[in-house]
């Protein structure tokens, strides 16, 4: 038995580094010794200088708008970032317009140096394996909806919906569809619980006792269905999640000196 709950993509796994042009200095004040109370205490100063603060400010921005060249076409998730197959052109570009920019910083800068390295394991839609990780964590993020709900917390209940958002996009459509319709749910949820006892300072338990739950309950249902037919197909087929590269991924130094795996090309 397969299962089919998953989009096929790929995980990617985004290290992003900045070298040079600060240094550390440590300066011992109070060696570790015993506290007296059974524990142990010590006490230090470090002390940071940038050589360059105007490169340095330019490198942060520089590394930070390559990581969200490749973030932005990916769906954020606790195991890493997922990209499904139809928008696999999209990550191929998003990763040249990333090196093009820590390319272009690098060549203009005097003593900081940023590296973006890139390592892509594939996600079959049957990988057992894959379904009930992330049927988890929706499960998970639905449950915090719910529980934002009966505590009347609207920020609560909007973190987790825009966490269910992004990893719902690796759903399928009938799965994802039922974790959509929730996320609107719980976000108008939110709307009301701001407005009537935030706002217009109601009794919490009337407002929530009026707030509707099905398509959270629904959606509950559907993952758990999901990760149950995940169990199953481990059971009888003992498939474990597939995240071979999709290239040879030969070894390379950065250039704080350590070794990282680095994607030869993006094909």
């Amino acid at each position: 038995m397969n299962t089919s709950t998953l989009k096929p993509g790929v995980l990617v796994s985004l290290k992003t580094t900045l070298s040079g042009g600060v240094n550390y200095q440590r300066n011992d004040l109070e060696p570790d010794h015993a506290d007296g109370g059974g524990g142990r205490l010590a006490r230090w100063e470090t002390t940071r200088q940038i050589e360059n603060s105007a490169e340095y400010e330019r490198a942060i921005l520089a590394r930070s708008a390559a990581r969200v060249a490749i973030v932005r076409v990916c769906h954020a998730s606790s195991f890493g970032l997922l990209c499904p197959t139809e928008r696999e052109p999209q990550l191929q570009t998003a990763i040249i317009e990333a090196r093009r920019i820590a390319q272009e910083f690098n060549t203009t800068s005097a003593c900081t140096n940023i590296g973006i390295y890139v390592l892509i394991g594939r996600v079959a839609s049957d990988d057992v394996e894959a379904v009930r990780a992330i049927g988890a964590e929706v499960q998970s993020m639905i449950s915090e909806m719910k529980s934002g709900i009966d505590l009347a917390d609207p920020e609560r209940i909007r973190e987790a919906a825009n966490k269910a958002r992004q990893i719902a996009g690796m759903l399928t459509d009938d799965v994802a569809g039922k974790v959509s319709a929730a996320i609107t749910e719980a976000r108008a949820a939110a709307r009301t619980i701001t407005a009537r006892v935030v706002k217009a300072g109601e009794t919490a338990a009337v407002v929530v006792a009026a707030c509707t739950t099905a398509k959270l309950d629904a959606a509950r249902f559907a993952v758990l269905d999901m990760e149950a037919g995940a169990v199953t197909a481990i059971e009888l087929s003992g498939r474990a999640v597939d995240l071979t590269p999709e290239s040879p991924m030969p070894e390379s130094i950065a250039d704080d000196g350590s070794i990282a795996v680095r994607r030869a090309e993006v094909q």
